[in-house]
């Protein structure tokens, strides 16, 4: 199994990327896929999940309103839109994939449920 994510970089205050995450090696449309974001010296972050069919998404309170996840099973991958971005989200980010069954936010913003994880790309904003 392999998460690659993609479309990290540097970008201004006000700016937007868009984050791929390609899967391979696992029957991708059972899977639910989150976003998580870490900083050095601090705990890895939920951002926002999508659920196996895509129907649903769920975000973390700061970044509702300027992040949007979608995937496209026909082609293994989850997107991560970001806009308005800020220097607070700053990071490297990461997508992960979980095929349990309870894909509710209480359940998909938690990093144990996750079974398989990217390697990361980096964001960075500038002011």
């Amino acid at each position: 199994v392999q998460l690659v994510e993609s479309g990290g970089g540097l970008v201004q205050a006000g700016g937007s990327l868009r984050l791929s995450c390609a899967a391979s090696g696992l029957a991708f449309n059972r899977y639910g896929v989150g976003w998580f974001r870490q900083v050095p010296g601090k705990e890895r972050e939920f951002v926002a999940a999508v659920i196996w069919s895509g129907v649903r998404t769920y975000y973390a309170d700061s970044v509702k309103g300027r992040f949007a996840i979608s995937r496209d099973n026909a082609k293994n991958t989850v997107y991560l839109q970001m806009n308005s971005l800020k220097p607070e989200d700053t990071a490297v980010y990461s997508c992960a994939a979980t095929h349990d069954a309870n894909q509710i936010m209480a359940v998909m913003s938690q990093r144990h449920v996750y079974d398989f994880w990217g390697q990361g790309t980096q964001v960075t904003v500038s002011s």
